[in-house]
């Protein structure tokens, strides 16, 4: 009778480690962006992506708004094109001025994409989700003083200024090539 009692404690816990192996699997695996689960598309063609992956996030200042959905060639083009998703609590958030940065973690870690926000204003922000905007003074006066209308980035938008990957390789053989003819 205290065998079967230690048996099934035991048996207890084994599937208590499993259960609590499989959690931690799917934690690590961290099948979507936290928040509402809703997101956006933004897209950035570059000249080299070095060793950007699909599933690699997308930080602002270090916090994860995102992750690269997928990774194709321009078919006219023929540049790397990034698709991302986007958390859609930054849906009409961005300015079409925003850049976007490969970068690595690390002297050797993982590629992310880094966006540099430059936030919309909020009459550019109305216009973006439909909304009918009343222009403040403020928007106004920017959008005078550099002589083109705001705009926010929506859904299925491109991010213009974007900033390629640093290839190590490359640059060790830059410094060798400039070496070699001093």
């Amino acid at each position: 009778m205290n065998s079967r009692k230690l048996e099934i404690l035991v048996g207890f816990f084994v599937a208590l480690g499993i259960a609590a192996f499989a959690l931690l699997a799917f934690k690590v695996a961290n099948a979507g962006i936290s928040g509402s689960g809703e997101t956006y598309q933004l897209n950035a063609k570059f000249e080299n992506i070095g060793s950007l992956k699909a599933r690699a996030p997308i930080k602002v200042g270090g916090v994860v708004v995102g992750r690269v959905e997928s990774i194709f060639i321009h078919p006219k083009e023929f540049v790397p094109v990034v698709n991302m998703a986007i958390d859609a609590n930054y849906l009409c958030k961005f300015s079409d001025t925003t850049s976007i940065s490969i970068l690595t973690s690390g002297i050797l870690g993982e590629q992310y994409l880094g966006i540099n926000p430059v936030i919309a204003p909020e009459s550019a922000e109305q216009r973006c989700m439909g909304n009918e905007v009343t222009v403040n003074e403020q928007d106004a006066g920017l959008d005078e003083l550099f002589g083109v209308e705001s705009k926010a980035l929506a859904n299925g938008d491109y991010i213009t200024d974007t900033k390629s990957a640093l290839v190590l390789e490359e640059l060790i053989g830059q410094f060798l090539f400039n070496q070699g003819s001093e």
